[in-house]
């Protein structure tokens, strides 16, 4: 039996903002959030040039602006954000429900087998001929209860699903032929499952065949950090025959077991909730999509937003393809209703009005629409320093291909070694082969660098990597390879700041240039003064503005420095008002890695 899991510890949460606010917000609400008549704010914002009226929706950009207008710190919540999280704290309504369960595994191993096999046996209504329409999850009953099985393409799917910050799976069941043991592509599965923090259920297939060897199955899933129960670890281990349906209840009753254990639940009683399992346009009924609901209840003719699409549902279909009146937590169904073609991954959220869920839909893109050109920074080792999260401990993550077994043991071996008290590396999953889509998605959502030794990415490879944002760098020479990493990991480490003070100078007249703006005429106290250094502003002894030096010049010619006991002419950036008598204090600042 397995121990119940035990989240991990939250990272110091941010200050908190003094006003939060709903997306989709109006001007009229926000002013009596502000305890503003309305007419009062909308009359505000015209002094400032902003043209709105009262029944305008509330975007980011006025937020800003509100914000440096008044020094309130204001958060514009995502409507499914805010309805997820006032869904979940309201433990008294949480119920549990069906878990979502994804099988992966190793290509031949019998995964679509056994997905067959459960989908023939334990269908929640059974029908002649099976299923008539596939919409990419299904059904079963068991005992009374549910399971909703996800029937993807593979972990490349599972993956793509949490790069875009959806977190659909609550287990899954990782499928190892008993005759062929751990492949790669069972290893890639682990690690996904491992990085998406999913407890994991092994099915030991293929039992019937005369050459399976349960024991060398369970030994090299050790290899790979799962010690299943009989063996003394954690993980719940099935052998199962899918080709003879042996053993297939005792598995279902296995991933109910584990669904109480991790206590998977839902609010019923909210406005219904989901993630967008898989979209397509078809070419007589439209945008459709494959919701799966995971808060409340969806019913037809309700409006919903989900990323920056929106609609109302005008029908829905279960599994089988028949007309669904209602989808509750963990139920599969195919909306029609969609304004646009949705994005797997994107959440689903049912709101009041159409005119609210097309409010939001239009401020998303144009959102989208400007942050579309900074969509290539990513993770890079050049300026990983960026990504650095909060904490004591900072981590590398890498994906490692290699060409043989052997590169691979040597990386994993030299790589970890590098890593100090303060930077670690975190090598996501390692493997032999070319640089393949589910590396790709896999680095993508763990935020990780690819390194490939000598190996070639292919440019289709290529093309994915720029629209992930995903770093891939090759290699032909370890050595190469090793001092990459170490420059990276100093990157990594906060730099200090060391100052050098370089001269004093007072400002004796104040001059109006046309066309240039403020100069103040200055007398060289002490040291020297140099073009674009950084400078304080003091007046009184104390510092009232921090900027740079823009311009500097001798009588009338533009020098780069100035010295003691000379006369000059200072133009500062950013600020006007200079007055005589006030001194201009000159310093450079550098950043010192650590050794």
């Amino acid at each position: 039996m397995p121990k119940k899991t035990t989240k991990p510890a939250d990272t110091p949460a941010k200050p908190r903002p003094e006003i939060q606010l709903k997306e989709g917000i109006t001007l009229k609400e926000f002013a009596e959030k502000m305890r503003m008549k309305p007419k009062e704010l909308v009359e505000k914002l015209g002094e400032h040039g902003l043209s709105l009226s009262v029944n305008d929706p509330v975007d980011e950009s006025l937020i800003e602006f509100f914000t440096k207008l008044t020094g309130i710190e204001i958060e514009l919540v995502p409507i499914e954000k805010g309805l997820r999280q006032q869904a979940q704290s309201r433990t008294e309504e949480l119920v549990p429900r069906p878990p979502v369960v994804t099988i992966m595994g190793h290509v031949d191993h019998g995964k679509t087998t056994l997905l067959d096999a459960i989908r023939a046996s334990h269908l929640v209504d059974k029908e002649p001929g099976g299923i008539t329409q596939h919409i990419g999850a299904y059904k079963v009953r068991v005992k009374n209860r549910s399971i909703t099985f996800i029937d993807t393409p593979g972990h490349e799917a599972f993956t793509q699903l949490r790069a875009r910050g959806a977190k659909i799976t609550d287990i899954v069941v990782l499928v190892v032929a008993a005759d062929d043991g751990v492949m790669p592509q069972t290893k890639e599965a682990i690690d996904h499952a491992k990085a998406a923090n999913v407890p994991i259920i092994v099915a030991i297939n293929k039992i019937d065949k005369p050459e399976a060897n349960i024991d060398r199955v369970k030994q090299q899933l050790q290899k790979e950090g799962l010690l299943v129960e009989d063996w003394g670890g954690q993980v719940i281990s099935v052998t199962v025959s899918a080709k003879e349906k042996k053993n297939l209840d005792e598995l279902l009753e296995m991933i109910l077991l584990l669904s109480d254990v991790v206590e998977v639940k839902a609010n019923p009683k909210v406005k219904a909730q989901g993630v967008i399992l898989e979209a397509r346009l078809d070419s007589q009924r439209g945008p459709v999509a494959t919701v799966i609901i995971e808060n409340g209840n969806l019913t037809q003719g309700e409006n919903f937003i989900s990323g920056t699409t929106y609609g109302k549902v005008r029908a829905m279909f279960d599994d089988n393809g028949r007309p669904l009146k209602k989808a509750g937590p963990s139920d599969p169904a195919e909306v029609l209703g969609f304004s646009e073609v949705a994005r797997a991954g994107d959440y689903f959220q049912v709101v009041e009005d159409q005119e609210t869920a097309r409010a939001i839909s239009q401020q998303r893109l144009s959102r989208v629409k400007k942050e579309e050109p900074a969509r290539a920074e990513h993770v890079t080792l050049d300026d990983l320093f960026k990504q650095i999260g909060e904490g004591q401990v900072k981590e590398l993550p890498l994906v490692i291909k290699a060409d043989v077994q052997g590169s691979v043991e040597v990386l994993l071996e030299i790589l970890p070694s590098l890593s100090s008290d303060k930077v670690r590396i975190n090598i996501v999953h390692a493997a032999t082969g070319a640089v393949t889509e589910a590396d790709v998605l896999l680095a993508s959502a763990s935020k990780a660098v690819i390194l490939g030794y000598n190996v070639k990415p292919s440019s289709k490879i290529l093309e994915l990597a720029k629209k992930e944002g995903v770093e891939i760098r090759t290699y032909k020479i370890i050595y190469e390879l090793t001092e990459e990493i170490k420059k990276a990991l100093v990157g990594l480490l906060e730099p200090t700041i060391k100052e050098t003070y370089l001269g004093r100078a007072e400002i004796r007249r104040i001059f109006q240039i046309p066309k240039v703006g403020t100069i103040a005429g200055c007398f060289v106290l002490d040291g020297r003064i140099v073009r674009n250094a950084q400078v304080r502003l003091l007046r009184n002894k104390e510092v009232i503005h921090q900027g740079r030096i823009a311009s500097l010049k001798r009588l009338k010619d533009n020098v780069t420095e100035v010295k003691k006991d000379y006369e000059c002419g200072i133009g500062l950036e950013g600020i006007k008002d200079i007055q005589p008598g006030d001194q201009i204090e000159a310093y450079l600042t550098e950043k010192v890695q650590p050794e």
